[in-house]
């Protein structure tokens, strides 16, 4: 048996100058899940973060609201927890780089480079802004890249090309401070010799051992081997400034007055400061664990930092913690910590919304708060985000339409319906007693495939796939369900046999699913574990080959998305429609007053989506489902239309828009997400039907007034806009 893995994990330090963003959280879901699956299949994980603290522009932020750096930054992180709870992230610890741990570490490491020769000064010109009185860290100095030329580039690397340079090579500089154009000034500055042999050497062997996705590796080997610039010039790995001049809210340089560390040098040590703050809340080694060469670290960020993280960030792990006894013989300064370099460092791209960067002013950002206080389940979004994310560096999109259909057809309509079904007949038959008909091995051996195909699956950080397997393995398991019709075999009390045996396999199959949906679904699948089949523990791994002999009453697990909730959520708070859950999630966040009231409603109304989101095609009434009466559907008001027009819409991916005409009640523009399945010239002059009393929907392209009903299906794969027979009239109501 394979000894548990010992793994020390992190993401990115988030800038502690303002709130989480989406993007902070989709990199916290996906390290989450992926520790969650580590600490369930049996390794130790030990799991931390902490807020980047320092730097210029908090020190400048903190000024202009006449408080102290130390006083924005706990103001900050005291919003921390509610939005790590409300998307159960299960850091182990939580810390600051302003921190008496890191500024023990960051001057250790910085004392032990200099001991071996990797540190020297020399003068730099530096821009200062005369009327601000300071010199200007890299990025409060703006001006034109000059590798690409584009313009408004800060003063350390261009968003465009990614180019890295000095402040002063940019092209016509101004101080983003004051607007002043800068003057140069001699100040000394320390440097790390990053481009000893030692370090480079290293640096192209530490790669060599997949340590990094390709696409990063490749990247990295660029800005090391060099190469030429758009005029030819030749370039090569530079030495890196890590000292920056009073004033600076940061880590003081030791025996160096005036002086500090820039904050990327320090940031990225606060990693080690949080695990060892942690170590000494648990009573736990931090020496031994860094130099236990069982141990594994393990870092998670985006792609957009990968230059300091690739690069400076392992050099100086090497060399600090190389002949650390030597140097602290040499230096009593010197502790003797074996630092360890990264094992793994795990690249993701960014999160965009329909395909579009983020933008308030656009309706395109998503706010993680506003997500949690309108009353959003957390687990809608880490399923969602699981279903995209892949071990490659792309970009993840968040489209509302397919969030909606991904959740209510995915999780509602084909996994948690399982055991809505099933559940019933078991406890109105079988008294909550579940029983199995013939050779129960074929049912372990399945269970353990499926088991072995989603480990590999999450393991690789190829969650993807994972749900594309589990939600396969859902449809199975509906459609032998389907199959032996149950409903039927209630009606028989010879075949209470038959119908014992269909549904306990199907919750053995439950089951399943719960186990490889734990790392996502953490709170559901505890509910299960616990209440369902009445463990005293959440699920392990191992629970995937256990089969289940008995079940508690099934009670509600999640609800639908309701599209006024997407709504909602991109409408900036003063325009945005009241939203009162329906049925609020058991595992929601407690909200405050604002989300119990909603916010102010629009003028213009609820809304729906164009294309109702897939149901399952199971008999019987599913998870979130009932019987309506002929009132409740007499109050839809169902209308043959004659599709007049059909174009497709700018910027949007399943988007037609669809002029309809209803004869005597005028036209109606409707937005459809059907798209994939037509030809806009094909369906002009069709006929279709139309929901005519459903309210307008104020979307980014326009008003939509009506949605078109399509069917599809959760088997057969395809989208189906519907059409009464030969004959019907425009503007006919379906009764």
């Amino acid at each position: 048996m394979t000894a548990p893995r010992r793994i020390f994990v992190t993401t990115a330090l988030p800038y502690a100058n303002g709130s989480f963003h989406i993007g902070h959280i989709m990199e916290y879901i996906q390290a989450d899940i992926w520790v969650r699956f580590q600490r369930m299949i049996g390794n130790e994980v030990h799991f931390v973060g902490a807020d980047d603290a320092h730097g210029a522009p908090i020190m400048l932020k903190a000024e202009a609201e006449g408080i102290t750096p130390q006083q924005l930054v706990g103001r900050i992180a005291a919003e921390r927890p509610k939005y790590l709870k409300g998307f159960h992230i299960s850091f182990d610890n939580w810390h600051s780089t302003d921190s008496p741990e890191n500024v023990e570490l960051s001057q250790d490491i910085y004392r032990k480079l200099k001991a071996r020769g990797l540190i020297y000064k020399k003068p730099v010109e530096q821009f200062y802004d005369p009327v601000k009185g300071m010199f200007l860290a890299d990025r409060y100095i703006k001006g034109e890249c000059p590798k690409c030329h584009a313009k408004d580039q800060y003063g350390d690397a261009c968003e465009v090309c990614s180019s890295v340079y000095a402040p002063t090579d940019l092209i016509n500089p101004y101080s983003a401070l004051s607007g002043a154009a800068p003057v140069l000034k001699s100040s000394d500055h320390f440097f790390f010799k990053l481009s000893d042999p030692e370090c480079v050497a290293f640096l192209k062997d530490w790669m060599g051992n997949n340590r990094l996705q390709s696409q990063v590796a490749n990247k990295a080997k660029e800005w090391i081997e060099g190469g030429q610039d758009k005029e030819g010039n030749a370039t090569s790995l530079g030495d890196w400034d890590i000292s920056r001049d009073a004033p600076y809210f940061g880590i003081e340089i030791p025996d160096e007055p005036g002086k500090y560390f820039y904050v990327w040098l320090d940031a990225p040590v606060g990693y080690l400061a949080s695990f060892k703050n942690y170590c000494a809340k648990k009573g736990m080694d931090f020496d031994a664990f860094l130099a236990d060469k069982q141990t594994e670290q393990i870092h998670f960020i985006g792609k957009d930092i990968i230059y300091f993280h690739t690069l400076f960030w392992p050099a100086m792990l090497k060399f600090a913690g190389e002949k650390s006894k030597e140097l602290n013989a040499a230096n009593p300064k010197v502790r003797h910590i074996e630092y360890r370099v990264p094992d793994n460092i795990f690249v993701h791209g960014f999160i965009t919304v329909s395909g579009e960067k983020m933008s308030k002013s656009r309706g395109t950002g998503i706010s993680p708060l506003r997500y949690l206080d309108i009353g959003m389940n957390p687990e809608w979004l880490r399923y969602y985000i699981a279903a995209k994310l892949n071990a490659n560096v792309e970009d993840v999109d968040f489209n509302a339409e397919d969030f909606i259909a991904r959740v209510n057809s995915d999780l509602v309509g084909k996994y948690v319906n399982i055991a809505s079904r099933a559940a019933t007949f078991i406890h109105k038959y079988c008294d909550g007693k579940l029983a199995y008909a013939g050779d129960m091995v074929p049912i372990v051996e399945a269970a353990r495939a499926s088991a072995k195909s989603a480990q590999e699956a999450f393991d690789a950080r190829e969650f993807s796939r994972a749900i594309r397997d589990i939600m396969a393995n859902a449809d199975r398991i509906n459609q032998a369900f389907d199959a032996a019709q149950p409903w039927v075999l209630a009606k028989d009390p010879s075949k209470l046999a038959e119908l014992q045996d269909i549904c306990s396999r199907t919750l053995q199959g439950f089951k399943l699913l719960s186990v490889l949906l734990a790392p996502i679904l953490p709170t559901v699948a505890a509910r299960v574990a616990r209440e369902f089949f009445g463990l005293d523990r959440d699920f392990t791994w191992s629970d995937t080959e256990v089969i289940p002999q008995h079940i508690n009453p099934y009670s509600h697990l999640m609800t639908r998305v309701d599209p006024k909730l997407l709504d909602a959520l991109f409408e900036p708070p003063a325009e945005a429609a009241q939203v009162t859950p329906s049925t609020p999630h058991p595992t929601s966040p407690a909200k405050g007053d604002a989300a119990k009231t909603g916010s102010q409603s629009a003028s213009s109304g609820g809304t729906a989506s164009n294309v109702p989101p897939p149901q399952p095609s199971h008999a019987g009434a599913g998870e979130g489902a009932s019987h309506i009466s002929i009132d409740d559907f007499s109050k839809v008001d169902l209308r043959v239309a004659k599709i007049a027009k059909a174009e497709h819409v700018e910027g949007a991916d399943k988007l037609l828009k669809l002029t309809l005409d209803l004869g005597a009640m005028g036209t109606r523009q409707v937005f459809a997400g059907i798209k994939s399945a037509y030809d806009p010239a094909k369906l002009e002059g069709r006929l279709t039907v139309m929901v005519a009393n459903l309210a307008p929907r104020k979307m980014k392209f326009g008003l939509s007034e009506g949605m078109v009903l399509a069917a599809s299906g959760d088997e057969a794969p395809g989208l189906f806009i519907l059409s009464p027979d030969s004959g019907a009239q425009p503007g006919m109501r379906i009764k």
